[in-house]
């Protein structure tokens, strides 16, 4: 017999899912502890999970599945292929139909005016204080983006406006924002998306405690720190508006010290799986739980309530590192809410992380 937690391990299905199937009656364990409620299952019932578990990577509706397993443990392969070829033929129309969508939007995108544009062909100098710019940098740097389907998520974004220099990098599931004050420049809003390498370029130049220039004009940014200067273009892409995307509701805020909370999650328990996958890869995920005073525990797996958060580990842990403080404060809305990591006392730097689905 095996475990549910064995079970979910070698079958790709999370904890979670497993009783969600058991309650929708797909798969029912063998046996049901009647003082535990601990479930087991036969060994044979692992190939049925792990069936299960691609048809539901494969997107196949529950009441479909459930037709799949009883043809399969019946050798019903007409039955079985049929409810296949149905399920195709469905994929195959729901991805002409987004690709109908998506050119009708593609089309209204080339004939929209972006009012976006001026802001990166606009002219700027200013000066900004060494230790602030590299402590900016360093706050967002570990959340900017790879995917070369989004080149414009492979940098930094500067945005200058009213004396401040905010930069902001995101990669969708995590966003990072800091701010720096500025002299020198009084002008219209400016933006410009620093590639990473220019990025990296420009935080080595930082390790003093003076001012140093920034300098953007059309397509070209320049820093200037001392008799040392480092330039570039940057990209031609428009960055996402990050003032919407890190509006977030009220939610409960948990101070954690940070070296403690780093160490229990590198040895806390996480959450494997098919299931879990951000940025383009399968992750562990945390699931956090906020108690009414505050504190912030890890969540065995099987023992999640309603109100916990999944979380990337290693994306929060990448977030609490940028945080570069002693505490930090974390915030937590709904469970499918982003989750975000301020600075206390430092507002304006602050990161927001994408919650990762613990159901099926």
């Amino acid at each position: 017999m095996r475990s549910i937690g064995e079970m979910a391990r070698d079958s790709g299905l999370s904890v979670s899912a497993l009783r969600f199937y058991d309650r929708a009656g797909v798969l029912v364990p063998a046996w049901v502890d009647p003082v535990s409620g601990y479930r087991w299952y036969e060994p044979g019932q692992l190939a049925e999970a792990r069936l299960l578990a691609r048809l539901r990577r494969a997107g196949m509706p529950l009441t479909d599945i459930r037709m799949v397993l009883v043809g399969w443990s019946t050798a019903d392969t007409d039955l079985v292929r049929g409810l296949l070829r149905a399920h195709l033929r469905r994929l195959e129309r729901g991805l002409a139909d987004a690709r109908g969508e998506f050119s009708t939007l593609r089309a209204l995108l080339d004939h929209r005016e972006n009012p976006m544009t001026s802001l990166s062909t606009a002219t700027a100098e200013l000066s900004v204080p060494a230790t602030e710019l590299a402590a900016a940098l360093d706050a967002v740097r570990f959340a900017a983006g790879s995917d070369p389907d989004l080149p414009m998520l492979a940098g930094v974004l500067f945005d200058i406006e009213g004396g401040a220099l905010s930069v902001a990098a995101t990669d969708r599931y995590r966003m990072a924002v800091a701010r720096t004050a500025t002299t020198g420049y009084d002008g219209p809003r400016v933006q410009a998306i620093v590639p990473l390498p220019l990025a990296d370029a420009m935080r080595a130049l930082l390790g003093g405690e003076e001012q140093v220039q920034l300098a953007l004009d059309g397509d070209r940014v320049s820093l200037a720190a001392g008799d040392r200067q480092t330039a570039g273009r940057c990209l031609d892409h428009d960055f996402p508006d990050y003032r919407r995307l890190v509006q977030l509701p009220e939610g409960r805020r948990a101070v954690v010290d940070t070296a403690a909370f780093q160490e229990a999650l590198e040895s806390g328990p996480v959450r494997r799986g098919e299931l879990h996958k951000q940025g383009g890869e399968h992750c562990d995920v945390s699931v956090l739980r906020v108690a009414e005073d505050g504190t912030v525990t890890l969540c065995e797996d099987g023992d999640e309530g309603q109100d916990d958060v999944g979380v990337n580990r290693r994306f929060l842990l990448d977030a609490l590192a940028a945080g570069d403080r002693d505490e930090l404060i974390l915030e937590f809305g709904a469970p499918t809410a982003p989750i975000a990591i301020r600075r206390p006392g430092d507002e304006p730097a602050f990161s927001i992380l994408m919650p990762v689905r613990l159901e099926d």
